[in-house]
């Protein structure tokens, strides 16, 4: 049985991949500082989980797993009152590092990055396509990239999944996602609330999807020896956001769609709002190819496509009886909750924890 260490385990992603892998026969190990741990729908697997900083995971930590999986990091900008470079330059530091530990003693190392490294992209790119990261987040994921094809040698083969825009149930949801927050405004508010146009393609990735594909990396004898990156997801995913909106008011019974800056459509609570978005318009706009990953990966097939998809959130939501009280929870938000733990003197600038 493979030992998984999960570092970053009680996130989004982290959450539901550690039910995913334990359900598949692995050995699952957590490591988490808990800035969401409080952010529960429901409540995930308990797996051994290490109250350990990713900056300060050392050889010990890893020299009994077979897998590491780093999923920690800042997962949305920007921030207020926070230095970009200050927040986003040690988690290119311990991603390095980590990463040079794996090497040492031949753990796997994978590595979830981002479609958004892609950035603006015209016609459909694939991962030899020109990267355009217009943001701090998509520019760390690729930097960290590029310092790990650096370490890549015949003793070290990491691979680097670029998930496009992940969606569906997690123990911890995120509700910051876009096909996570208009299904959670359908079905608490009955109104779906864009904050652009939502003329920008983006490409999206059902959960249980991603955590296949990361399933199959640590099945996956890749050994040539330099960084395999593969973009993940389904080419039917790639959607307009106006369309994805319209597909999800149709869902629910009286449900609207409005824009955001319409008349009498307000955000009091500051989640719908998009500090990226200039004028109501997107400029990231990116469609991606998905051919290399099913071509190259053992045993992977995205099998969600995005209406399924979006009726499976719907019910869940359903099910696990989400209102609007739930779902505005500052902790299903990752700006907001790292905002107000900075604010209350919880963490620093560079995102230590003073507890």
């Amino acid at each position: 049985m493979k030992k998984i260490l999960i570092i970053g385990s009680q996130g989004y992603l982290g959450s539901r991949l550690t039910d995913y892998l334990h359900n598949q026969g692995y050995h699952c190990v957590g490591t988490d500082v808990g800035f969401f741990q409080y952010g529960v729908l429901y409540y995930p697997m308990n797996i051994p989980t290490l109250n350990i900083d990713a900056k300060n995971i050392t050889e010990t930590t890893l020299g009994d797993f077979d897998v590491v999986i780093l999923l920690a990091g800042i997962s949305n900008d920007p921030l207020e009152n926070l230095d970009a470079e200050r927040m986003y330059n040690p988690t290119r530091e311990y991603a390095k590092r980590i990463a040079q530990i794996c090497k040492k003693l031949s753990i796997r190392f994978i590595f979830p990055s981002s479609c958004s490294v892609y950035g603006v992209a015209e016609g459909v790119v694939d991962e030899n396509g020109e990267t355009s990261p217009q943001t701090h987040y998509s520019l760390n994921k690729l930097q960290i990239e590029q310092d790990l094809s650096n370490l890549a040698d015949e003793s070290f083969s990491p691979i680097a999944l670029r998930l496009a825009t992940v969606f569906g149930i997690s123990p911890r949801m995120r509700f910051d996602l876009v096909i996570n927050m208009l299904c959670g405004m359908a079905v608490t508010q009955k109104q779906v609330i864009l904050n652009s146009d939502g003329q920008s393609w983006r490409p999206h990735l059902h959960i249980d999807d991603a955590c296949q594909a990361i399933k199959s990396c640590i099945d996956w004898d890749y050994k040539d020896g330099k960084l395999m990156i593969l973009n993940v997801g389904k080419n039917d995913n790639n959607w307009k956001i106006i369309d994805i909106a319209e597909l999800i008011a149709s869902k629910v019974s009286g449900c609207e769609l409005s824009f955001l800056g319409e008349s009498g459509i307000q955000d009091a609570d500051n989640l719908v709002i998009d500090r990226k978005i200039q004028d109501g318009v997107d400029k990231r706009t990116y469609q991606v190819s998905f051919d290399q990953i099913h071509d190259l990966l053992p045993n992977f097939n995205a099998s969600w496509d995005i209406e399924a998809g979006i009726d499976n959130l719907i019910d869940q939501l359903k099910y696990w009886e989400l209102n609007e009280a739930k779902f505005k929870q500052r902790d299903f938000y990752r700006l907001q909750q790292v905002e107000y733990l900075n604010r209350t003197n919880q963490i620093d600038h560079e995102l230590n924890i003073k507890w």
